[in-house]
């Protein structure tokens, strides 16, 4: 692939299977036969659930690692249970570091966004070229769960960014460089679902409650995006967002 690494992809979306192979990628059947010999697995999934069963479920990517194999996860899930599978894996001689991109897909995909990451520092030097690979700037923030709690952060602020900025203002935000324009002519084909936000939103409460941390406006912001769920637009952009806000807003008489 353009920056040198081969990479053996496997996901359940026959779809993305072939994405992935017109982008120069190798065509796998499992989680098992995509991490076969590889030394950094890597896995971006939904849930922390769905990152354990593809990496130690029945013909997990890890059923039979390498001797030196490290397992770099980019799943935005809890932090706590990024921490724990991070040990998990510690005690299996398996090195893990949590490593959330902090952007969009498309962003991701043209490698606009930078990469926090959780784990060893050592462990995160030896992976650098991934990351240069992959993102604009990668930024090593703490110890495992670490990174997935700085992409929290950044997704908290992303997301109210979205609900409410202005672009030649002092109150510009780069969120309206990506988004703006979809929301000006209402096209909201999904590039991030506002249905992923919302149980983004979700972990930042339940994370921010944890800490004692109120996180008002994010309550606010939660309300919104349920009813935009409720409204039909989980599926759409999350940019959708100005479409729940006009739906509340009463029409003039």
């Amino acid at each position: 692939m353009p920056a040198g690494f081969t990479v053996r992809g496997y996901d359940v979306a026959p779809e993305r299977m072939r994405e992935h192979v017109a982008r120069g990628g190798v065509a796998a059947v499992s989680p098992a036969d995509a991490a076969r010999g590889a030394g950094i697995v890597l896995t971006c999934l939904m849930t922390a659930d769905i990152v354990r069963g593809a990496l130690l479920g029945p013909d997990g990517a890890l059923a039979a690692p390498g001797p030196d194999v490290t397992v770099v996860d980019c799943s935005t899930i809890h932090p706590d249970a990024s921490a724990a599978l991070a040990a998990e894996l510690a005690r299996r001689g398996i090195a893990m570091l949590d490593a959330p991109v902090a952007g969009s897909s498309g962003q991701a995909r043209r490698r606009e966004a930078p990469v926090v990451v959780g784990g060893d520092r050592e462990v995160f030097a030896r992976c650098r070229p991934l990351f240069d690979a992959i993102a604009r700037r990668a930024h090593h923030v703490g110890p495992s769960g670490a990174g997935a709690r700085a992409k929290l952060v950044v997704n908290l602020v992303l997301g109210l960014n979205r609900l409410a900025v202005l672009k030649d203002s002092a109150a510009y935000s780069t969120a309206m460089d990506v988004k703006g324009e979809r929301m000006l002519t209402d096209r909201f084909e999904p590039e991030g679902k506002l249905a992923q936000h919302l149980e983004d939103v979700e972990l930042m409460l339940e994370v921010g409650h944890a800490a004692g941390a109120p996180l008002l406006a994010t309550a606010l912001h939660r309300q919104l995006l349920t009813a935009g769920v409720a409204g039909g637009w989980g599926e759409r952009d999350n940019s959708s967002i100005i479409a729940v806000l006009r739906s509340l807003v009463a029409p003039t008489r």
